[in-house]
C-alpha cells in the first residue's frame, strides 16, 4: 500500500447501496456478489498534500475488499462514472491487492457523469509488495499520470503524456486482436498460398507490437 502523510487519510466506509440508484438489476447482483466492502481511505488535495492541478483537482484512494478474486471492472466503471473525482483503486482479495486507475473526463451531455476513456490494471500483487508508489510531486496531475505510467509499464518513458500513454495501449490491444484472429485464421487454413500470405501479416503485426513494447 501507498506511504502517504497522515493528512490524507479520510478512512471512511461507503455503503454499497449508495451506488444503487445508477445501477441495473443485474449491476446491483454484481456489487453483492463480488464486493465485501467499499472503504474511502485518503484524498490527495491542495488542503492534504499542498498540491494542486491543471486537470485534476482531487484524487481518491477507494480500497475495495472482494469476496473473491475478481478484477471487478464493472463495479469499477459504475463508481468512476459517477463520481467525478479521479479514483486509485486498490483491490483486496486474502492476501493479494490489484490497482487500478482510470483516466477519464466530464460527459458533456451529461452533467455528474464521466466518460472513462482507459483504464489501467495491475496484476495481483503480494499485499506487502512496493512495486508502484504515489510519487507526490509538481502537481496532482504529475501524480496521476506518474501513477498511470507505472501501471502501464511505461515508467522508462515519463516525458509521455497520458494521451500517448492511452493511444498507445489502444493500439497495442487493437493489434492483439488482429494477431490472434490471423493466428486462428491460420491454424484453420488449408491452402498453402494463403498460409504464406496469412504468415506475412502476422509477422508485420507481430513487428507493430514489438516496437510498440520497446
Amino acid at each position: 500500500m501507498f506511504v502517504l502523510p497522515s493528512s490524507c487519510i479520510v478512512d471512511k466506509v461507503i455503503p454499497k447501496n449508495s451506488f444503487e440508484k445508477y445501477t441495473t438489476p443485474k449491476q446491483k447482483k454484481l456489487f453483492a456478489e463480488y464486493v465485501e466492502k467499499i472503504k474511502w481511505a485518503n484524498k490527495l488535495s491542495k488542503q492534504t498534500v499542498n498540491l494542486d492541478g491543471k486537470d485534476i483537482s482531487e484524487i481518491q484512494i477507494f480500497e475495495i475488499h472482494l469476496k473473491t478474486r475478481h478484477t471487478a471492472e464493472d463495479i469499477l466503471n459504475i463508481i468512476d462514472k459517477y463520481i467525478p473525482y479521479h479514483i486509485i483503486f486498490v483491490l483486496h482479495f486474502d492476501k493479494e491487492i490489484m490497482y487500478s486507475v482510470a483516466q477519464k473526463h466530464p460527459n458533456p451531455k451529461l452533467e455528474d457523469n464521466s466518460v472513462i476513456d482507459w483504464r489501467f490494471n495491475s496484476n495481483w500483487l503480494k499485499v506487502e509488495s512496493d512495486l508502484y508508489n504515489l510519487n507526490l510531486k509538481n502537481s496532482l496531475d504529475c501524480v496521476f499520470t506518474d501513477f498511470c505510467l507505472q501501471i502501464s509499464g511505461k515508467i522508462k518513458t515519463p516525458n509521455q503524456s497520458l494521451k500517448d500513454i492511452i493511444d498507445n495501449e489502444k493500439k497495442k490491444n487493437q493489434i492483439l486482436i488482429e494477431i490472434k484472429k490471423l493466428e486462428s485464421q491460420l491454424t484453420n487454413c488449408k491452402q498453402f498460398n494463403l498460409k504464406v500470405e496469412l504468415n506475412l501479416k502476422l509477422n508485420t503485426k507481430k513487428t507493430e507490437l514489438k516496437n510498440l513494447l520497446t
